[in-house]
């Protein structure tokens, strides 16, 4: 079962947040009230000036102590108020964990997602609120699968609402118009089994890797991409479960736009890389 990342936080604040209120509202009066007896009862007192502060200071601690709950309360809400308009409105960071993506992105490579290039979403359900932008063909897309609706996955935007889209041998087809491919290198050098290419989508040049010999969802497919659906394929065109496997995506199930690498960390026994730092192409 997949850890509900959003909801657990949204709980976090909300939880953290009431009881600091009712804090407020409700308990603290209490404390006010028996701080103002220390204060007149000190007022009174005649004792030497050091002893009588030492008692003084004892006795508004005792008196003025907030329950545990409520100091971890005020301490947390204010961190995870952040974290959480952070990661649900602005910017949320990811792992890459397979090579789907591949040669974009890497296993292990830290990455970040623009949370309201594509609308502002309410958190936990998702859904759009304050309409910005729609996907864009060639955009690298974060997003819940529809057979994984719980998985955040990572691939890049290939078709739009309404476009046809054909994948036949590696050639890549929009609308009756072919993908322009150019050919960097064919590797491992002396028996290659793989190649490195760029393709053209719009006016946006990005790499991928595919294998000599088309695997599976290479061959031959056509698909109609629905309205409010996406179509989406990984970079590394023959290791890739995508939308060629499990269909389109869809608007609800959108997540954000990934725009820049800013860590590589292949484990916990390595030491971090940023030599893949960068935007995201």
């Amino acid at each position: 079962m997949s850890i509900n990342l959003p909801l657990i936080l949204t709980l976090a604040v909300f939880i953290t947040g009431l009881i600091w209120l009712y804090d407020v509202l409700v308990l603290a009066r209490p404390r006010r009230e028996a701080l103002a007896a220390v204060d007149q009862q000190f007022s009174k007192l005649n004792l030497a000036e050091e002893q009588k502060q030492a008692a003084y200071a004892e006795a508004r601690e005792t008196a003025g102590r907030e329950p545990v709950l409520v100091e971890y309360s005020k301490s947390f809400f204010p961190v995870l108020l952040v974290v959480f308009v952070l990661r649900s409105f602005l910017v949320e960071p990811f792992q890459i964990p397979s090579g789907s993506m591949e040669p974009t992105l890497e296993i292990g490579d830290f990455i970040l997602v623009n949370k309201y290039t594509y609308g502002i979403r309410v958190p936990v359900l998702n859904k759009e609120a304050i309409p910005v932008n729609k996907p864009q063909r060639g955009d690298v897309m974060v997003f819940f699968p529809p057979h994984q609706p719980d998985t955040y996955f990572i691939k890049r935007v290939i078709g739009l609402p309404g476009d046809l889209i054909s994948y036949n041998n590696h050639v890549l087809t929009i609308n009756g118009e072919v993908v322009p491919e150019k050919l960097i290198a064919e590797l491992p050098a002396g028996n290659p089994t793989y190649r490195i290419a760029t393709e053209t989508i719009d006016g946006k040049e990005f790499t991928v890797k595919k294998d000599l010999n088309p695997g599976g969802l290479s061959i031959r497919g056509t698909w109609r991409v629905p309205a409010g659906h996406y179509f989406m394929m990984g970079d590394n065109r023959d290791n890739s479960a995508d939308s060629r496997a499990w269909g389109d995506v869809s608007e609800d199930a959108i997540v954000g736009k990934a725009f820049a690498v800013w860590m590589h960390w292949d484990s916990f026994f390595s030491l971090p890389s940023f030599d893949r730092v960068g935007k995201i192409q």
